[in-house]
């Protein structure tokens, strides 16, 4: 079953409705983060504060 264009922005009206502006936008700002952490834990070990210097030097 494939999700469509029509069926996303009725699941979006939905969760506005049910939740609230505020309360969205706080949860998109907790997604955003935990993302970018994830990133960061998973990133190769060159981009490590320790190698970077070294490659700097």
């Amino acid at each position: 079953m494939k999700i469509g264009v029509t069926e996303i922005i009725l699941i979006l009206i939905l969760a506005l409705v049910l939740f609230g502006g505020k309360k969205l936008a706080g949860v998109g700002k907790a997604m955003g983060q935990s993302i970018r952490e994830f990133k960061n834990e998973v990133a190769p070990e060159d981009k490590t504060p320790e190698n970077k210097e070294e490659h700097e030097a």
